[in-house]
């Protein structure tokens, strides 16, 4: 028995709230459980350097924790003079992922800017920022074409994605922070819609991971990323 009660790939209840925030046309509350993560979703009209003049655009990711999401309360960074290699490593996760579905000529030269802050954590915040992103990019995207910014939306599909573990022998999906500060093998999983793979973060914790245990993760994975669509988009 899981220390919530939930079988082994049961995701957590998943909420969504849209129209979290009053200025950025893509925002919503997400909850995986008791992890819950503000997505916002804003844009300009223009792009990075290396974009100048070839009639496309950009996207870019930026994730924080407030200092109160977790016990016991941890510092801003912004006291630290920079982000931690975690917080990097996880806005960049989350700006790959967006990225991927996204066809950049059809954007045409603007920058969309997603922010992410978490403002409680129980495992899986950045699983969470990313499905959260994804409802925020498609509320910005669908308020562009509304405008008259864009004439069709540049996405080609729909991610989510979902943390999955090995804990006590036994494959879990969606890992709260009980089960994920102790799993043995812990993986975070992006996918779309039609079961394609985006990224795979996987690390043997207290052991390495085999070939069968690595299937095994990605196919509750798989099964558990379905269920998050199903809880998010129907």
């Amino acid at each position: 028995m899981r220390v919530d009660g939930r079988n082994l790939n049961q995701v957590r209840d998943i909420q969504i709230e849209k129209n979290y925030t009053r200025n950025s046309p893509g925002s919503v509350l997400i909850s995986y459980g008791n992890t819950r993560v503000i997505c916002m979703a804003n844009f300009e009209e223009k792009v990075p350097f290396f974009l100048k003049g070839k009639e496309e655009g950009w996207l870019t990711a930026e994730y924080s924790m407030l200092p109160g999401a977790t016990m016991p309360r941890s510092s801003r960074e912004v006291k630290r003079g920079k982000p931690t290699g975690r917080t990097s490593e996880i806005q960049r996760l989350i700006g790959r992922s967006l990225r991927a579905v996204i066809d950049f000529k059809a954007l045409g030269e603007y920058t969309i800017s997603i922010d992410t802050d978490v403002i409680q954590a129980d495992g899986g915040t950045r699983t969470a920022a990313i499905t959260g992103s994804m409802v925020a990019l498609l509320d910005l995207v669908e308020y562009m074409v509304k405008e008259g910014y864009l004439e069709e939306s540049p996405i080609i599909e729909k991610i989510a994605a979902v943390s999955v573990g090995k804990w006590q022998g036994q494959i879990l999906s969606d890992l709260c922070y009980e089960e994920d500060s102790n799993a043995e093998l812990d993986m975070n999983v992006v996918m779309t819609e039609s079961n394609r793979i985006v990224e795979v973060q996987a690390t043997g914790e207290q052991t390495t991971i085999t070939r069968d245990d690595f299937n095994s993760l990605l196919d509750s994975a798989q099964d558990s990323i379905e269920q998050v669509f199903k809880s998010v988009y129907e």
